[in-house]
């Protein structure tokens, strides 16, 4: 028959061996039948969690110049503003002021004469600056008057900081504050993918996260009890490098999303370190901090700080040669030059503690940082034996389902060698699906089941169209007859499948959860048994009937 030199059972044969070995099915004693399959919070169990991402997005309506004038009052008493333009505010301190006093008010470097200042401005960085300064939190500027404070603050608390530089929070033309509780997508979708790469880096993968309306993301963990997915999700923050100033007081470096890459703990001349790379941004803001605030001239009396969720997680001064090396590096990009990726190492001492130490900073440093803190509004459990529950009887639905199938068919064609390639294509095809899984670490929830049990009854009506294609009158057409009628057959069967697909494909953009996981099996279900399992049967069944 020569099927073995058939492209189609090639192919065939090999997607089957691939989806073998994903799977990779075996047996012990001890825990019974296993395999690699990744089952969801219905199948295994587990938790999910509801986490509101505070934040707010409000219209400020402020005046730098008021700012300007307040802010540099508090540090040197009384000011007097000569000039102001904007993009320039000139005033005058009681004493000539010092330019390391002027840059530590956080506006910038200045131009000193005598005792005047001229101070650069721009409106949304003098307001994001004094919101950050006074609220601790990041502040992202999102065009016209409107802002975004990542942290949890009313608009009472936002009006009362407002009013101290004679501001207030912008109303719309109803009259109602502009005042939201809420983050931008932008926000939302960074927030998520950091939670997703923290909660990897505890082994989780493919961690279900959803995000719902502006500051919702609903998480699935699988085989976790309550307990330890509070402590998984809240654990990670926000993470901040500070270089440490005067009178006990630190000023914000970088944010943790500018750590690219991080290493495993090495000992290295007798200490345990932890290198971890900074991208360009990352390499600018830390060198220009390191010597703005004096780490680069005299790190002992400036110390690096690393903090999670604003705790205190390492602390050490820079290395003098890495200090040496930042003031020449400033000398040549200076403060919005394109400074080049620069990779560092955090030393943690020697011995066990120094190892612990390294280990714990790894984990904070690959989890980057959170830019909002996330608050659990509401969880849930399902307990593991409901979910073994679940999955049994989801097993037996889908054999229920096949053996019906088979019954039908056998009823309609009452040939066994109609059936076997007929069940033994379908069972294939879900095997394929479960190796595909498999290979991307996709887990397998009940609506990942009912979209395999949908594709199986979308697969058997395919073939019985080719079956009844082939079979030209009841009988074996010639091979002329047969191409014709199989290529008639095919383009049925991809008419079919491109209408499934396109039905499917809106719920992979606006589904939720269970709708989106329907969605995608069927899907993947279809274009497997379209592409590979369908193709296969059309060749294999002619010769079978002969």
């Amino acid at each position: 028959m020569n099927l073995h030199k058939d492209f189609r059972v090639i192919v065939f044969i090999l997607a089957m061996l691939i989806a073998l070995l994903a799977i990779h099915p075996g047996y012990n004693p001890e825990e019974g039948f296993t395999s690699h399959l990744q089952y969801g919070l219905d199948l295994d169990g587990g938790t999910y969690l509801k986490l509101q991402l505070d934040g707010v997005i409000a219209g400020i309506d402020a005046d730098p110049v008021h700012i300007i004038e307040s802010e540099f009052s508090d540090a040197f008493g009384a000011v007097e503003i000569v000039d102001h333009s904007d993009t320039e505010i000139t005033f005058r301190t009681a004493e000539p002021p010092v330019k390391d006093a002027i840059s530590a008010v956080g506006y910038g470097d200045g131009r000193i004469r005598d005792n005047e200042v001229a101070l650069a401005i721009n409106k949304p960085y003098v307001i994001r600056t004094y919101l950050s300064k006074h609220l601790t939190c990041e502040v992202m500027y999102l065009g016209g008057d409107m802002y975004e404070i990542r942290s949890m603050v009313n608009d009472n608390e936002l009006s009362d900081l407002l009013a101290g530089v004679s501001g207030s929070i912008k109303k719309d033309i109803q009259g109602n504050l502009e005042f939201k509780e809420e983050v931008t997508t932008d926000t939302q979708e960074m927030t998520k993918n950091v939670l997703n790469e923290k909660l990897n880096i505890w082994g989780l993968k493919e961690i279900p996260i959803t995000p719902v309306g502006s500051n919702v993301l609903m998480v699935d963990l699988a085989g976790i009890d309550l307990s330890t997915a509070r402590d998984l999700v809240t654990t990670p923050g926000k993470f901040e490098i500070r270089v440490r100033t005067t009178n006990n007081t630190s000023e914000h470096v970088l944010w943790g999303d500018c750590i690219t890459a991080v290493d495993i703990p090495k000992m290295q001349d007798g200490s345990w370190g932890v290198g971890f790379t900074l991208n360009s941004k990352g390499a600018r803001e830390f060198g220009v901090a390191a010597v703005k605030y004096g780490a680069a001239d005299d790190p002992d009396a400036h110390e690096l700080i690393m903090l999670l969720d604003d705790d205190e997680v390492y602390s050490a001064p820079l290395n003098p040669r890495l200090a040496s090396d930042l003031n020449g590096l400033y000398d040549l990009y200076g403060v919005d030059g394109d400074w080049p990726s620069r990779g560092l190492v955090a030393n943690t001492g020697s011995g066990d503690e120094g190892e612990i130490e390294a280990r714990q900073l790894q984990v904070h440093l690959s989890a980057g940082a959170l830019p909002v803190q996330v608050t659990v509004v509401s969880s849930g459990q399902v307990p593991a034996s409901l979910g073994a529950q679940f999955k049994e009887q989801s097993l037996i639905a889908g054999l229920f389902a096949l053996l019906t199938v088979a019954l039908v068919i056998f009823l309609r064609y009452r040939q066994k060698n109609i059936l076997i390639p007929m069940i033994a294509t379908s069972v294939s095809e879900v095997f394929m699906i479960l190796g595909f899984a498999t290979l991307i670490g996709w887990q397998l929830n009940l609506p990942a089941i009912a979209g395999i049990i949908a594709v199986i009854g979308t697969g058997i009506d395919h073939l019985v169209i080719i079956t009844d294609e082939v079979l030209y009158e009841g009988k074996i057409p010639s091979i002329k007859v047969y191409l014709a009628r199989i290529g008639k057959a095919f383009a049925i069967i991809f008419a079919a499948a491109a209408t499934t697909i396109v039905a499917m494909s809106p719920l992979l953009w606006v589904g939720f959860g269970a709708l989106k996981g329907f969605a995608i099996t069927t899907i993947v279900g279809v274009l497997i048994g379209v592409l590979i399992a369908r193709p296969a049967y059309g060749r294999v069944i002619r010769d079978m009937l002969e």
